[in-house]
């Protein structure tokens, strides 16, 4: 069955030990640490050594969206405790500004697609030049911003084509024209369905979905992403 999770930071923002608590309860097997906003970064990381994370068979970290330059250094140096201890760091590539300063990272850094507010990453040619400059690093395909892009998701399957074979991690979500990433619709997982069976389900799902405000709640959106990626739900809908 494809290991399918969830982001701390869909389910309760900063609050992260809240997120692993309700995660655990369900014995969600899959967790994405995140950190998207700066702020965030040094106490989840301060946090590591003594975090339960017992249980989860596949965690990752995402580290922050946005940042300068000039913070550029600070924000590496506090990923590489992350690594150190073998959790992958999911990383948007309009912000790797130093080339070697991530490049240091090998196979633990996961490059991800973006949505349409960025200027880099969103299509199959922009993520074969990222993938030149870091040839050790893996892909964490986002399919929602995929979809974002082009609702045809013809994109999509050249994105696959193109670097599929480094896919280490997904991100689903329904990502809206505000880029918010919103509870799974109807057509979301239609419209991933049509990809399903070129992801490979030992790759792990996360879901960036968020519920942090009662939009809908963890198992929902499991069983969504479920039927949306599934081959057995797939089969059975045919």
């Amino acid at each position: 069955m494809r290991p399918i999770g969830f982001s701390t930071g869909a389910i309760a923002k900063a609050d992260f030990r809240c997120a692993l608590a309700r995660l655990r309860q369900h014995r969600i097997p899959v967790v994405e640490l995140s950190a998207l906003r700066l702020d965030e970064l040094q106490p989840l990381i301060e946090a590591l050594d003594d975090l339960d994370l017992t249980g989860f068979e596949f965690v990752s970290f995402h580290a922050p969206s946005r940042f300068s330059q000039q913070d550029e250094m600070y924000v590496v140096d506090c990923l590489r405790s992350a690594v150190a201890r073998n959790i992958p760091v999911v990383v948007h590539p309009d912000v790797m500004f130093n080339t070697g300063l991530w490049k240091s990272m090998g196979p633990s850094l996961f490059i991800e697609n973006m949505d349409k507010r960025k200027p880099v990453g969103r299509t199959a040619a922009d993520l074969r030049v990222l993938f030149e400059r870091f040839p050790d690093a893996r892909f964490c395909f986002d399919l929602g911003h995929a979809r974002q892009v082009d609702p045809t998701m013809i994109e999509a399957r050249l994105i696959l084509e193109a670097v599929g074979d480094r896919l280490a991690e997904v991100h689903i979500s329904e990502v809206n024209t505000s880029s918010r990433h919103d509870p799974l619709s109807r057509y979301a997982i239609s419209a991933f369905r049509s990809l399903a069976s070129l992801v490979p389900e030992s790759v792990p799902v996360v879901l960036e979905t968020l519920i942090d405000q009662g939009q809908s709640d963890i198992l929902t959106e499991i069983g969504r992403a479920r039927r949306a990626l599934d081959q057995a739900s797939l089969s059975l809908a045919g």
